[in-house]
């Protein structure tokens, strides 16, 4: 997902590639301006094609913010928009003097919050994952040892 700085149209506009090679004889020195472009449409780069990009108009809290998507990711976008605009409005309502960009911050801030616990949550859940298996480990060593 990208914001709406980016352009799709300017990303995927490419200009025509210089052509070194003098394929025809008959150009003459006179030409010599002419013969550093050639058909843009013979000199394609090979690379992989651009994903399909598309803009789209999602609202958070009542403002409409237009955002440059890869098609493929359209389906995260509004999924993720209805959660941050549904976290929003419950903002809103608690502090409804807020200002939009005030509330978004407010936001951003809480969202990062529980993203960074649920972050520690899952180290500490590996950890004692860890903990766990050496512990039956060590029991299972014990145990053979004791056979």
């Amino acid at each position: 997902m990208t914001d709406d700085r980016a352009n799709p149209v300017d990303s995927q506009t490419q200009k025509p590639m210089p052509n070194n090679s003098n394929t025809d004889s008959s150009n003459t020195n006179s030409n010599s301006a002419n013969n550093s472009v050639v058909n843009s449409s013979a000199a394609k780069p090979t690379s992989a094609p651009e994903p399909q990009i598309k803009k789209v108009d999602v609202a958070i809290a009542g403002v409409t913010y237009p955002i440059y998507c890869p098609v493929h990711e359209q389906e995260e976008l509004h999924s993720a928009v209805s959660y941050i605009n549904n976290y929003a409005l419950d903002l809103k309502r608690d502090a409804p003097s807020l200002s939009q960009e005030s509330l978004l911050v407010l936001c951003c801030l809480n969202l990062y919050e529980k993203i960074h616990t649920n972050q520690r949550n899952e180290e500490d859940r590996l950890q004692q994952s860890k903990q766990s298996e050496a512990l039956i480990n060590k029991i299972m060593k014990d145990a053979h040892s004791i056979l």
